[in-house]
């Protein structure tokens, strides 16, 4: 074991500078919480430092982490790790997840007949349009699974719910298959959801009634297909013979109600009900 002589620090402090006396290498440090509480003799903390240590994740356990779909946060509060520190090796992890994701976007779906002409992108945008969402608020992601497969999720916003998407990527030459994995994925890409229901017939509105002034407007007695006692005496060429004096006066009932043309004027529908005809006989 070679003997080294500190000979300072680095500019930033971050590094105790030694150098071998014998050969004159230099050598360097990290001026951590280890390397102080061995210059103080510090055997307590030395100790609890090296438990802390062994309790840390490894860069390929961090970045292993992430690319199973786990963030730096969740990463960093499991680990008790910096955030900073688990930031620098999850950085390029990430950078592939959003490439996987890209990628995801611009297979065709898998279905029964083959893949589909369209990319799963325009797919989903197509689905959108039909319910009203907006693309654009849309979130895109990828991670692999257990099986060391890429998983793309698409989540986006209705309303107060958070609705979520998830499709197995198959990356080929081709631009790749892609195959859901839950029934909100299956329905994104069902060729027939965008399209539009059979609307049913227009209903033409009803024509207005005409003034009823109007000359030509059909009385009540039309209408029904019933004739008024007046009509039909008019009608009967049958002569009638006038009272005799013997008689008694026979009660003359009252003429009908007539419009201001003279025409029988229109029943109530209490008159209606109880059958009576517009001279005023039951």
């Amino acid at each position: 074991m070679r003997d080294l002589r500190v000979v300072g620090l680095e500019p930033d402090g971050q590094y105790v500078i030694c150098t071998d006396p014998k050969t004159g290498d230099k050598f360097r440090l990290p001026a951590d919480d280890k390397l102080r509480a061995a210059s103080r003799g510090d055997i307590a903390r030395l100790g609890q430092i090296e438990i802390e240590m062994d309790s840390l994740l490894r860069p390929k356990e961090i970045q292993a982490r992430i690319r199973g779909g786990a963030t730096v946060e969740q990463v960093a509060s499991e680990s008790g790790m910096a955030l900073s520190r688990v930031e620098i090796f999850a950085h390029p992890v990430l950078l592939e997840r959003s490439q996987a994701a890209s990628m995801a976007q611009a297979g065709h779906p898998l279905r029964h007949d083959g893949p589909a002409v369209q990319t799963l992108c325009e797919v989903v945008t197509l689905a959108f349009r039909a319910r009203g969402h907006s693309f654009d608020d849309a979130a895109w992601d990828a991670w692999r699974d257990e099986d060391n497969k890429w998983v793309a999720q698409l989540k986006w916003q209705a309303g107060r719910t958070t609705n979520k998407a998830h499709w197995q990527f198959l990356p080929d030459g081709h631009g790749g298959t892609i195959v859901p994995l839950d029934d909100a994925a299956s329905e994104l890409i069902d060729p027939d959801f965008g399209r539009q229901l059979r609307g049913l017939a227009p209903v033409r509105a009803l024509e207005s009634a005409p003034d009823t002034e109007d000359e030509s407007q059909q009385s009540f007695d039309e209408y029904y297909g019933t004739t008024a006692d007046s009509e039909v005496e008019e009608a009967d060429p049958t002569p009638v013979a006038p009272p005799t004096a013997e008689k008694e006066p026979k009660y003359d009932a009252p003429s009908p109600k007539k419009d201001k043309k003279g025409k029988p004027a229109m029943p109530s529908w209490e008159d209606v009900l109880l059958g009576v005809r517009s001279s005023g006989h039951s």
